[in-house]
């Protein structure tokens, strides 16, 4: 026969992501948007605070950027894109360039009229002195409009932190999931990084569980796994291992492995305790035995072997029941002929012959004949006839 080799398992389903959200903002709660048990998506407002003080502080803010992008020349609505123009087109360091050029230009007239005799020294030094001031006056410009830009950099800050406190008023769910917790009232105040409600995510779910050391080997993932749950007794649930812990619980000689279960239906709970298996290979072509024609007494298992018209009992092991079929693990080749009814009469030695004509040969045990050793012995797996 086939059979399926298990692994058996015990563990709990759990949510594989969980937020516990926070309020980023302080203020009074205005509005609660959730209950327990209501399904969330991901960006869903869940709780409102007021928001009129934020709003004033993102005005007060608007109003001080604004000012500082019109000291640099820069006009229509703020965006986060803006940049600012190079120092040569804003309107103050404009001016001390054109006044530092008329300079130039005035020193260099001078220098060629004092060459002819036309201008006194006393000019040519006026205009020297009016260059120098000029120049100073262009790095002076030049330094106040990084300055700006310097300013700029903070206003804008300052607006963006502003804009955003105005949106955390809006606590929003960060993840996908199910509401377990809610624990803030319309009315109250919150403060910063106080807790408003608890998210799970409820599909897929995740079973944990622990399994012994002799299966270190064979555990892999992908692997498939079926479970119940007391919950829904009758129902068989499917998952499939998707995590295998590569080091091992030296108290509980376990180690963990994850599954990964579907819950499209949300059916399964995060907290269900599930019992099942761990389906891990098929093997073909199991050496097996009708269940009628193995005998166990005080835990040991054997069959009559059918040998030159007389009875052999012989002990075996054996391995997983599958149907009316049990693995023989060790005690028979598989070529053996086994008598199937009547086991509470046969012993070694009894003489039996085959009914060949009742059904297939040496399956069905024939009636006892000649001097045998008694019977006495019971199938305790039934199956007698």
């Amino acid at each position: 026969m086939a059979v399926q080799r298990k692994v058996d398992l015990a563990g709990t389903l759990m949510s594989p992501d969980q937020a516990r959200v926070s309020s980023e903002a302080a203020g009074i709660v205005r509005g609660v948007l959730i209950e327990i048990g209501r399904e969330v998506r991901a960006g869903d407002p869940l709780v409102r605070l007021e928001t009129r003080e934020a709003a004033l502080a993102v005005e007060r803010a608007e109003s001080a950027l604004r000012q500082t992008r019109a000291q640099l020349g820069m006009h229509g609505a703020i965006s986060s894109a803006d940049t600012p123009p190079p120092d040569e087109e804003i309107g103050s360091v404009r001016n001390a360039i054109a006044s530092r050029d008329d300079a130039r230009a005035a020193v260099e007239r001078a220098h060629m009229l004092s060459g002819r005799g036309l201008m006194s020294p006393v000019d040519l030094q006026t205009a020297e002195t009016r260059l120098k001031v000029s120049e100073a006056a262009y790095q002076s410009a030049v330094d106040t409009a990084r300055g700006q830009k310097a300013l700029l950099q903070d206003r804008r800050a300052a607006y963006d932190l502003a804009v955003k406190k105005l949106n955390d008023a809006v606590v929003r769910a960060p993840i996908a999931g199910v509401i377990s917790e809610r624990t803030v009232q319309v009315g109250e105040y919150i403060g910063e990084r106080t807790p408003v409600a608890t998210i799970v995510q409820v599909n897929p779910l995740k079973l944990r569980t622990g399994v012994q050391e002799k299966y270190a080997g064979i555990i892999e993932p992908g692997q498939v796994v079926e479970f119940r749950v007391e919950s829904f007794d009758d129902a068989v649930f499917n998952g499939k291992v998707a995590y295998v812990s590569p080091a091992l619980d030296q108290t509980m000689r376990t180690f963990a492995v994850e599954a990964i279960v579907d819950n499209t239906d949300r059916r399964l709970k995060p907290g269900f305790f599930a019992k099942g298996v761990i389906l891990t290979k098929r093997d073909e072509g199991v050496l097996a035995v009708p269940d009628s024609a193995v005998s166990t007494l005080a835990g040991v298992s054997s069959v009559y072997i059918i040998r030159d018209g007389k009875i052999l009992q012989q002990t075996v092991t054996l391995g997983v029941r599958q149907g009316n079929l049990w693995e023989v693990l060790d005690g028979l080749k598989g070529t053996e002929t086994l008598a199937s009814s009547r086991l509470n009469e046969l012993a070694t030695g009894v003489s039996v012959e085959v009914d060949r004509g009742t059904g297939e040969g040496g399956r069905q045990g024939g009636g006892r004949r000649g001097q045998g050793q008694g019977g006495g012995r019971r199938n305790q797996r039934g199956g007698s006839q």
